[in-house]
């Protein structure tokens, strides 16, 4: 494993992605909490959507951000379950360049002491795609928090030993 950080916080531009059928901006707790953490951990909110579950719908808008020089990480919340209409596992992974497996069995873990055996349901995952970083979680805000534990050191670029960020495609050419 690569020991890779720098000393500095570089600040992301990170995009968040609430996938329900059900969910307006009114009533995304989950979206809205990721909003409010990523902000309050010092990077920049990109953009932020809802959107029903449809798999083509979710990666034409994940496409369009991994193809963006100015999104470096994405973060989508819903559809990791097992319901019939949960595609988001399905609609992501074929963008992804690597998977970041870690992540999934992380979260499981740590959600195993909140939830018990159904953790086993779910199907967060993680991955890169284009040098840039995405998290898929489950839609509930509690889920989201456990999540959050671990994204956000690793979009630290000053976490040791190592974090994702020195494999973003982030243009310090302009940097002083």
């Amino acid at each position: 494993m690569a020991h890779t950080h720098t000393q500095s916080f570089t600040s992301l531009h990170v995009a968040v992605l609430t996938v329900s059928d059900t969910r307006d901006e009114a009533t995304d707790t989950s979206g809205a909490f990721l909003v409010k953490a990523v902000e309050q951990a010092g990077h920049v909110l990109a953009e932020k959507l809802i959107i029903k579950d449809d798999l083509y719908q979710m990666r034409a808008v994940v496409s369009n951000w991994i193809a963006s020089k100015n999104i470096h990480a994405v973060l989508i919340t819903g559809g990791t379950g097992f319901t019939q209409r949960d595609i988001t596992p399905e609609a992501i992974t074929p963008l992804l360049d690597r998977k970041v497996d870690g992540f999934g069995e992380l979260f499981r873990h740590i959600s195993y002491t909140e939830i018990g055996a159904s953790t086993v349901q779910s199907r967060a995952l993680a991955g890169l795609a284009n040098g840039t970083i995405i998290f898929c979680m489950p839609g509930s805000t509690g889920a989201c928090k456990t999540a959050w534990s671990i994204i956000e050191s690793q979009i630290d670029s000053s976490h040791r030993p190592c974090n994702f960020v020195p494999h973003l495609k982030i243009d310090t050419s302009n940097e002083a």
